[in-house]
């Protein structure tokens, strides 16, 4: 038995590669959120509510910003025939500080904008700063994207790690000293220098230099202007909420809700890590349309993450309400309602993660576009015609049908690369229903409660 798992931790095979690499990303993800945990109950005690409501109006402008310029050069060099090449390599790290001082400069022209819509005007002061983490980040080594394309979690685990410990303790340590905001900005900027330069000092391979070679620019840009739309609508299907929420509700109430979205988005965030650094090499090297074996090959993967991340995501949908009560003092218990609800809104993205990079791994692009830009107009639709008749639960619910009513489109996609399968969502949606109807019910006068909480 021994040496069976012996041969399987050195095996080079595509299922031993991708569940090792599996493996090493839910272990870095868990280590993530655990820690990412410690050191929200740690900083829930010295900050304030609204700091953790300011913090998230920062992350959302962030993450927008972010994901409103993605020219898609970590799929790139994970799907291309080029992906091992120094030129292609080099030009998209060109590309990728290019890419980083701009958003930089568009952040700080937008600073003020941005703290009129959300009635915050110490955004002004700290958007530019935190907006630094996006330059800096610019330069991360394209050995990362490299590791991941041939599945080599094992040292970007490690240092990912590393750099999520340096980011809490000087958040934590800035916390207590300066009982600000500020902890939080600063932080983030000193993890991503973090981040790089432990990247830069440990991944294996050759260094990057500035190089434009015009044809791998080309497949960059050809490749990525779908991918740029597709992110433009990735951010209205993942920060929609935020947007919409973070304008209907106090700068108080937003952080009570940031606090139960942190508990309830962990299965589906785990899920879309372990798809984008695993699915992509898997999908590439075994094309589901290409055999019967590759496609019962893929469906024994996707059981066993889907089964997971409905198995995590029932915890919160039940206990929601104590694991509040438990954790945090008394003015964040308005989350518990929050929790259980989202968490069960979860379940449509859930049972469709897996198919999602499916496009991507073939360098079919643009109809991933089509299936953000579905799910965009869907998720955006449902949110404010929820928010605008039921207040803060018919947000939270119209963003779960909206993900639903997506499905087909779903389906159409992941048809195209012969991806689609239809025992696996049919088993999963009913054992899911059942389970989350339970949750619901069983819940219900929290969920019922959150129609008090009133715009601020």
């Amino acid at each position: 038995m021994i040496a069976s798992i012996r041969r399987a931790a050195q095996s080079e095979g595509l299922m031993a590669r991708a569940m090792r690499s599996a493996g090493l990303n839910l272990f870095g993800f868990g280590f993530s959120q655990a820690i990412r945990l410690g050191s929200n109950l740690i900083l829930t005690r010295l900050l304030f509510p609204e700091a953790f409501g300011v913090m998230a109006m920062v992350s959302v402008f962030l993450m927008g910003l972010a994901m409103f310029s993605d020219v898609g050069v970590g799929p790139a060099i994970m799907q291309s025939k080029r992906g091992d090449d120094e030129d292609f390599l080099n030009t998209a790290w060109t590309i990728q500080i290019i890419r980083g001082v701009s958003l930089w400069l568009v952040a700080c022209a937008l600073t003020y904008p941005m703290a009129l819509y959300f009635g915050e005007p110490d955004l002004i002061y700290f958007l530019p700063v935190a907006a630094l983490t996006q330059l800096i980040l610019g330069f991360q080594p394209t050995r990362y994207e490299t590791a991941n394309r041939h599945l080599r979690a094992g040292r970007v685990t490690i240092l990912d790690m590393a750099t999520q410990t340096i980011g809490v303790v000087v958040a934590i340590l800035l916390a207590w000293w300066w009982q600000s905001v500020w902890a939080l900005v600063i932080s983030g900027v000193i993890s991503a220098a973090a981040q790089v330069i432990l990247f830069d000092l440990f991944l294996p391979g050759a260094r990057n230099r500035f190089r434009w070679e015009k044809p791998a620019a080309q497949e960059l840009i050809n490749f990525g202007k779908w991918v740029f739309l597709s992110t433009i609508c990735g951010f209205a299907v993942g920060q929609a909420d935020k947007v919409v929420i973070g304008g209907w509700l106090s700068t108080h109430d937003f952080g009570i809700y940031n606090i139960g979205y942190f508990w309830a988005s962990f299965p589906l965030l785990m899920g879309s890590v372990v798809v984008r650094k695993v699915m992509i090499p898997v999908y590439r090297e075994s094309p589901p349309g290409e055999s019967r074996e590759n496609f019962l090959r893929l469906r024994k993967m996707r059981m066993l993450a889907t089964g997971g991340m409905i198995a995590m995501v029932m915890v919160p949908a039940f206990l929601g309400q104590w694991l509040i009560a438990f954790l945090y003092d008394p003015r964040y218990l308005a989350a518990g309602g929050m929790v259980v609800l989202i968490s069960a809104m979860q379940v449509p993205g859930i049972i469709a993660v897996t198919y999602d990079q499916a496009a991507l791994a073939a360098g079919d692009s643009k109809n991933f576009f089509v299936l953000a830009l579905s799910r965009a107009v869907l998720v955006v639709i449902g949110l404010t015609v929820g928010i605008t008749y039921w207040g803060l639960p018919g947000a939270l619910i119209g963003n779960g049908v909206a993900l639903f009513a997506a499905l087909p489109v779903v389906a159409w996609l992941a048809s195209k690369q012969g991806a689609w399968d239809g025992l696996h969502d049919l088993f999963y949606y009913g054992v899911a229903g059942a389970i989350g109807g339970i949750a619901l019910w069983w819940n219900w006068p929290l969920i019922e409660a959150l129609s008090n909480i009133q715009p601020g």
